[in-house]
């Protein structure tokens, strides 16, 4: 009898074994390495849901082999795998559920992320894996847990596509899930991944290395740009300005960190937010250093939020132009306003804030002369640095459906295997190859070769000692626009 009552309670306070990993190789030609904040979010959340045992497994950080991972998951013994991946690394899932499959036969496997979220239930049928989650992750993850524990079936759970028991794939309804109170969710569970390891690393250029921490303050865009996914809806959701100062406070004081970057794609789109945000830095006297690799929208800057940026430490930021061409501005559906967008750059360049541009060549209807407004705008500016990426059609955005029904065969050579963006080639608009990949060269070329700018970029590069570290990939981008071929 006792003996019987101690099992039943060591069952019950057995804890489930999460196992979530985050796809992809770093390679020489991408490097980039930053922490996997949807699976760092997602285990902080369900932690406090559930008695969980997690392990996070960051393949690119660590650049395990698909077999060492599945080794890793196997030597935790974990109930549930999770895997979430990008586009470019999908191609990984196949062999990764292969194996946990084969090894923990038992054991759940669900996918999320970007990609399954565009596109859906083909994930599941190209691997072992039970669910593949849509849309954003905490609430549906919680729900599949729930029923796990219950043993009970899948179909009452929205937003995901799942494999029933006679192996037919099923999708249930999409319902909108959203967590409307950001400040309510826990802070990203770095306690599960060693944070330091990603300071030796190349996080996003040109940001050089540093003791860093990232963050991700809101969710959801409202505008309507066609080569964007919009997984977290179209509704502009943010964590309170006291939210975010108190979590750097905290990673201040626990990691000793002294530089702060946000992965938000619209940081300032509330703009009281961001001025109450600089109030609170100062008012707690804390001193770091913020970036925004992701950009932050430049044509609804004004001076007093530069200012108020520029003050509470701001010394990095992308802006993202992608077209110089007004006509295409609409087409693609960004609609920036490009003087606003030049008199922003202004402005926070004079702030003495280090800014990188992004723009695209090669979008459907593009022509020639939308080409060089978009690189001459690029070269106007007061930008420090610049990319120019050939236009890349994800699956489930407005983008690939345009060039499906202009160019449908042109999507058939489109790999995305662990690329480097910079090096896709394809042609979404009407003018020749060759014609277009001499503009992509031309354009780093013009950009990258005047002597004005080149005295700029090394004056105001951040942390100048490091200054080694960016000029490799100013070097390649340099000698692109003289020597590469298409």
């Amino acid at each position: 009898m006792y003996k019987l009552i101690f099992v039943l309670g060591a069952n019950i306070l057995k804890s489930l074994r999460l196992f979530l990993v985050n796809v992809g190789f770093r390679t020489i030609d991408f490097p980039l390495v930053t922490p996997p904040m949807g699976i760092l979010y997602l285990a902080a959340y369900l932690r406090t849901k559930f008695n969980l045992s997690i392990q996070i497994i960051n393949q690119r950080e660590e650049n395990y082999s698909c077999d060492e991972v599945i080794r890793r998951a196997v030597f935790f013994s974990a109930d549930i795998v999770g895997f979430g991946c990008m586009t470019s690394s999908a191609y990984l899932l196949e062999k990764l559920t292969d194996g946990i499959r084969i090894f923990l036969p038992k054991a759940l496997i669900v996918l999320g992320g970007p990609h399954i979220s565009a596109i859906g239930a083909k994930t599941l049928e190209k691997t072992k894996a039970d669910i593949a989650v849509s849309g954003e992750g905490e609430l549906t993850f919680e729900n599949i847990i729930n029923a796990y524990l219950n043993n009970a079936g899948f179909d009452k759970i929205p937003n995901i596509f799942w494999r029933n028991k006679d192996n037919i794939i099923v999708e249930n309804p999409v319902k909108i899930s959203l967590i409307e109170d950001l400040d309510k969710l826990p802070f990203p569970a770095y306690d599960l991944l060693d944070i330091r390891k990603y300071w030796k690393l190349q996080s996003i250029p040109p940001i050089p290395r540093r003791k860093y921490i990232s963050l991700t303050s809101s969710r959801g865009c409202p505008y309507n740009c066609i080569y964007c996914h919009a997984i977290f809806g179209k509704r502009f959701r943010s964590h309170s300005a006291q939210r975010i100062v108190d979590e750097i406070k905290y990673y201040i004081k626990t990691f000793e960190i002294n530089d702060i970057e946000f992965l938000d794609d619209i940081f300032n789109f509330d703009r009281r937010r961001l001025l109450e945000f600089n109030d609170l830095i100062n008012k707690n006297n804390i001193k770091i250093k913020i970036a925004f690799p992701s950009g932050l929208r430049a044509d609804i800057l004004d001076q007093e939020c530069v200012d108020a940026l520029s003050d509470a430490g701001t010394y990095f930021s992308a802006m993202a132009l992608e077209s110089g061409s007004p006509r295409v501005q609409k087409i693609i559906g960004k609609n920036l306003n490009i003087p606003k967008f030049l008199n922003a750059v202004k402005m926070v360049t004079r702030r003495g804030i280090f800014t990188y541009g992004f723009n695209m060549l090669g979008f459907p209807t593009e022509t020639e002369d939308d080409m060089k407004k978009t690189i001459d705008v690029a070269c106007s500016s007061d930008l420090h640095s610049a990319a120019f990426f050939t236009v890349t059609p994800y699956p489930k955005t407005k983008l690939y459906d345009l060039v499906m029904k202009s160019h449908p065969e042109r999507l058939e050579q489109l790999k995305y295997d662990n690329h480097n963006l910079n090096r896709i080639k394809i042609n979404c608009c009407d003018i020749p190859d060759k014609v277009l990949f001499s503009y992509h060269r031309r354009a780093f070329r013009q950009f990258y070769m005047n002597p004005v700018r080149i005295y700029r970029l090394l004056r105001d590069f951040p942390q100048v000692h490091l200054l080694p570290l960016f000029f490799p990939i100013f070097l390649s981008r340099s000698l692109k626009g003289i020597f590469q071929r298409s």
